[in-house]
C-alpha cells in the first residue's frame, strides 16, 4: 500500500464547504503536477520541477520544498530522529519549547520537575532518582540540590523564585521564569510534522469519521474547527451550506487538532502578535508594553514569519542544490568507514604486539624470581637437613654419640688416646651448639617479596602518549574555593589540542599512606566541584586526552577549602541603610560610600575638624547557631573600612549612637599610654570589627597581640574572610585567597548574629560571589 502524502493540509488551509475541492490556483496546479511527475518517476529535483517552483511563485515554493524532503517513506525515516523526545525517547506527544529553543514532551517535562523537586525533599539523594529511570539530572542541576541542601537557610525576600529545569539535550539548567511550565509555548508546527509521520508510519490504519453509525466509515477530511473527523456524507450533514460551520477549516484526516490562534501563556487572553528577538519566542501586546519584554527588542509577527521561512526556503534550496556534493560527501564518508576499519585493527595488531612484549619481559621476570626463591629454598632444605642430621647423630646408640661409646670400650691407652683426641674436640662442638642452639638457615623469604608499587603506577599511566599533545596547566589565578570549587587550566600554547580533559584531585591526609585519586571528565577547560570537605587541603591535577592519546600530567596544584560552609546573604537595604552616604548596586551585593551634596551642605557650619562618621550596613540574613563562612573584596582604594559581626540586639544602637570618632570634640586618649583607652573603647562597642584602609590590615590592640604597632600591621589580602562558630563563641578574620587565619577573637553569640560593615570616606565592599555552574549563552540569530 502506498503511504499518503504527509503535507496535505499544512503548506495551505482549504477553506470550502460540503467536500468540493477549493478552486486550483497555479501554485497548487503545479504542485499537484510535481506529485504526478514524482509518482510516474520523475526525479523531483530535475530542470523541469524546479522551473515550475519557480512558476509557482513564492506562496507555494515553501510548501513544495516541505513536500520534495517528504517525498517518500526513506525521507519520512530519515527525520525520524528529529521527532523523538530527548527524554523519554518516544515520539513527541504536545512537546513544549523551552528556552534554550530545544523540545520536550509536556508530559516529560512535568515529570523531570516533580523527579527535580522529589530531589531536593530527599537531599539530591541517588535514591530520589531511581524512581523515575528515564530522567537524567546534569551535573550542575545536583550540585545545585546538595547545595541549596546544606545551607538550610531561608532569606526573607519578596524576590519570586524562578523554576529550574534539566534540559535533557544540552544538559543544562534552565531558567522557566515565575510561572514555570505555563509560560511555555506548545511547539504545533512539529506536532503537526509528528501527526504526518504516524500518519505515514501505519498507512494501513485508517482515521475512521467521528458521526457514523456503526459500522463508522473511513474519514475523508478533519475539521480544524470542530476538532473532528468526518466523511463525506456527515462532514455534508454537519457543515451545510449557507451556515457559519460552511466557512470552516478543514483539512486531510488527522487526529492532531492544534487552535487556530495561538495565545499568550503569561496573558490567557491575548493573541502573540509580535517575536521578541531576544528571547526567541513569539510575544503579546502587553508582555512588550509592562512584561519581562519590556525592554527587549521585538519585531512584528508577519516580519518574523516573513524572515523567518525565507531563511529556512533559502537553506533548503541550498541543500536540494548541493544534492551531488552531499552523495559525493556520502561516497568519501564511506571510504573513510572502510579506511578506519583497516587502521583500527592495523592499529590493535601493534597494541597487542607491545603488550606482547610486556607479557614476555614479565615471564622472564617471572622465571627468574621464581628460579631464584627455588634455588635458595634448596640451598636451606640442604643446610637444615646437614643440621638434623648431626643433631641425629648426638642420639644415644647413634651417629658421633654411638662412635664414642664404642671407642669407650679400648682398653689399649696408646690407641684410645690417638683416637679419643680427635672425637673429644667433635663431642665438645656438639656441646656448644646444643647450649646456643640455632638453625642454619632462614625459614622466611622477606628477602624475595617483588616490590611492584612503581611498576603499577607506571602501567596505570600506560597510555598512547604524544608529543604533540600540550600539557595543561591548572590557572591558580582563575581557579578558587568557595561554596565550591572551580578549578580552571590552560594550555601554554593557547590551542585547545585536546577533546577531553581529565581533572583528579584527592584529599591531603597525613595518616594515609596511599593517595586514592578521585577522577573526573570535562569537555571543557573548568570544572566545578561540589564534594569537597570543609577545612581541608586538596591536590589537584588534569591532562588532555585525544582521542586514545593523553598528555602528562600537569603539575600538581594544592587549594584550601573554606573553614566553614558558606554563608550567603546580601546587603540590608531597610534596616538603618543611610542612602545619602552609601550606595548599592541592583543586586545588593555591593557597597559604597559617596560623600555626596548632604555631606558638602552640612560642613557650611564647620570652621575645625571634621565630623565624618562611619556609616554601617548590615546583611539581610541572621546567624543562629553553627559554624558559618562569608568572604568579600575590599577596593585597593578604600580609606577606611571596618567589617565583623553584630549581634540583633544591638543593632539598633549601632546605627543611632554611633561615636564620633573623628569630632575635635572627642578625645580618646586620656594622656598617657596604659592601654585602658583601647580596653574602654572596645568593650563599649556594640559590635565585633577590625579596621581596613589604605591597602592594610590591621590587628586590633589586645593583650595578645603584639606591642610594637608596626607588628600589627598586615598587607591587605585581595580576598577576606570572617569565619563565625556561634556554638565556641569564636569569629575569625581570614586570608580567603589562602584560607589563613590572621585574627580570631572571642564573641558573644546569644543572639542573632549579623555580618557588619562600616566605611569612612571613599570605600568599597564586594561580597564574594558563589560559584555556580555557567549556563549556555544563546545567541540572536535572526
Amino acid at each position: 500500500m502506498s503511504i499518503p502524502s504527509p503535507v496535505s493540509g499544512w503548506a495551505g488551509r482549504a477553506s470550502v464547504a460540503h467536500g468540493s475541492p477549493p478552486p486550483e490556483s497555479a501554485g497548487t496546479g503545479v504542485a499537484r503536477r510535481a506529485q504526478r511527475e514524482r509518482r510516474s518517476g520523475v526525479f523531483p529535483g530535475s530542470r523541469l520541477e524546479r522551473g515550475a517552483m519557480e512558476a509557482a511563485g513564492d506562496s507555494t515554493r515553501f510548501g513544495y520544498i516541505l513536500e520534495l524532503l517528504k517525498r517518500d517513506k526513506v525521507a519520512i525515516k530519515g527525520i525520524e530522529r528529529e521527532l523523538i523526545c530527548p527524554a523519554c525517547k518516544e515520539l513527541f506527544t504536545h512537546p513544549l519549547i523551552l528556552p534554550c529553543q530545544h523540545n520536550v514532551c509536556h508530559k516529560c517535562v512535568k515529570e523531570i520537575l516533580f523527579a527535580f523537586e522529589d530531589s531536593f525533599a530527599d537531599g539530591g539523594s541517588e535514591s530520589s532518582n531511581q524512581s523515575s529511570p528515564r530522567i537524567r539530572f546534569s551535573a550542575s542541576s545536583m550540585d545545585r540540590i546538595d547545595r541549596m541542601n546544606r545551607s538550610g537557610r531561608k532569606r526573607n525576600s519578596l524576590t519570586p523564585r524562578s523554576t529550574l529545569f534539566p534540559c535533557p539535550s544540552c544538559q543544562r539548567d534552565i531558567d522557566l521564569g515565575e510561572r514555570g511550565i505555563n509560560g511555555l509555548f506548545r511547539n504545533f508546527t512539529l506536532e503537526t510534522i509528528v501527526e504526518r509521520y504516524r500518519q505515514a508510519a501505519r498507512a494501513a490504519i485508517a482515521i475512521m469519521c467521528d458521526f457514523c453509525k456503526p459500522p463508522p466509515q473511513e474519514s475523508t477530511k478533519s475539521c480544524m474547527d470542530c476538532s473532528a473527523s468526518y466523511c463525506n456524507e456527515c462532514f455534508k450533514i454537519h457543515h451545510p451550506w449557507g451556515t457559519v460551520k460552511a466557512q470552516h477549516e478543514y483539512v486531510g484526516p488527522t487526529t492532531n487538532f492544534r487552535p487556530k490562534i495561538l495565545m499568550c501563556p503569561e496573558h490567557e487572553m491575548e493573541r502573540v502578535n509580535m517575536y521578541c528577538e531576544i528571547c526567541r519566542r513569539p510575544v503579546c501586546h502587553l508582555c512588550k508594553l509592562g512584561g519581562g519584554h519590556a525592554n527587549h527588542r521585538v519585531t512584528t509577527m508577519s516580519t518574523a514569519y516573513k524572515t523567518l521561512k525565507e531563511k529556512l526556503s533559502k537553506d533548503i534550496e541550498y541543500l536540494i542544490s548541493k544534492e551531488s556534493q552531499v552523495k559525493a560527501h556520502i561516497t568519501q564518508l564511506d571510504l573513510l568507514l572502510k579506511e578506519t576499519e583497516c587502521n583500527s585493527e592495523r592499529a590493535k595488531q601493534e597494541a597487542s604486539q607491545s603488550f606482547e612484549k610486556l607479557y614476555c619481559v614479565l615471564e622472564e621476570k617471572k622465571s627468574a624470581a621464581l628460579r631464584a626463591i627455588e634455588t635458595s629454598k634448596n640451598i636451606r632444605l640442604e643446610k637444615l637437613q646437614t643440621q638434623v642430621e648431626e643433631y641425629q647423630g648426638l642420639l644415644e646408640n647413634n651417629g658421633l654419640v654411638g662412635y664414642a661409646q664404642e671407642v669407650l670400650k679400648e682398653t689399649d691407652p696408646s690407641c684410645f688416646v690417638q683416637t679419643a683426641k680427635q672425637l673429644h674436640v667433635r663431642i665438645q662442638k656438639a656441646t656448644e651448639s646444643l647450649k646456643s642452639f640455632r638453625p642454619a638457615a632462614e625459614t622466611t623469604f622477606e628477602d624475595f617479596v617483588v616490590d611492584t608499587a612503581k611498576q603499577e603506577d607506571i602501567l596505570g599511566d600506560l597510555s598512547f602518549h604524544s608529543n604533540g599533545l600540550e600539557i595543561p596547566e591548572i590557572n591558580e589565578e582563575q581557579s578558587r574555593m568557595y561554596n565550591r570549587a572551580l578549578i580552571s587550566w590552560e594550555c601554554p600554547g593557547k590551542t585547545d589540542s585536546a577533546d577531553i580533559y581529565v581533572l583528579e584531585y584527592h584529599k591531603l591526609n597525613k595518616e594515609e599512606e596511599s593517595v586514592t585519586w578521585q577522577k573526573t571528565e570535562v569537555c571543557g577547560k573548568s570544572k566545578v566541584l561540589s564534594d569537597l570537605d570543609d577545612d581541608s587541603s586538596y591536590a589537584f591535577r588534569v591532562r588532555g586526552y585525544k582521542g586514545s592519546i593523553c598528555s602528562p600530567w600537569s603539575r600538581e596544584v594544592i587549594m584550601r577549602t573554606p573553614p566553614a560552609p558558606v554563608f550567603s546573604f546580601l546587603f540590608d537595604d531597610k534596616c538603618g541603610y543611610n542612602n545619602e552616604h552609601l550606595q548599592l548596586n541592583p543586586r545588593r551585593t555591593s557597597v559604597e560610600s559617596r560623600a555626596g551634596f548632604p555631606l558638602l551642605l552640612g560642613s557650611e557650619r564647620l570652621q575645625v575638624g571634621c565630623f565624618t562618621t562611619l556609616d554601617y550596613i548590615i546583611g539581610d540574613t541572621g546567624i543562629a547557631k553553627g559554624k558559618h563562612f562569608w568572604a568579600f573584596n575590599v577596593e585597593a582604594y578604600s580609606y577606611l573600612v571596618k567589617v565583623g559581626v553584630v549581634p540583633s540586639s544591638k543593632i539598633q544602637k549601632l546605627f543611632h549612637n554611633t561615636p564620633d570618632v573623628i569630632s575635635p570634640r572627642y578625645e580618646q586618649d586620656s594622656g598617657h599610654d596604659s592601654g585602658s583607652e583601647d580596653a574602654f573603647f572596645d568593650s563599649s562597642q556594640p559590635c565585633t570589627l577590625v579596621t581596613l584602609g589604605m591597602k592594610k590590615f590591621f590587628i586590633p590592640a589586645t593583650a595578645a597581640a603584639p606591642k610594637d604597632p608596626a607588628s600589627r600591621i598586615l598587607p591587605l589580602p585581595s580576598c577576606l574572610g570572617i569565619c563565625l562558630d556561634c556554638d565556641r563563641g569564636r569569629v575569625g578574620f581570614y586570608d580567603a585567597g589562602r584560607m589563613k587565619c590572621l585574627y580570631e577573637c572571642e564573641v558573644d553569640c546569644s543572639g542573632l548574629m549579623y555580618p557588619a560593615f562600616a566605611l569612612m570616606g571613599g570605600a568599597a565592599v564586594h561580597l564574594e560571589e558563589t560559584v555556580t555552574a555557567n549556563d549556555r549563552e544563546y545567541h540572536d540569530d535572526i
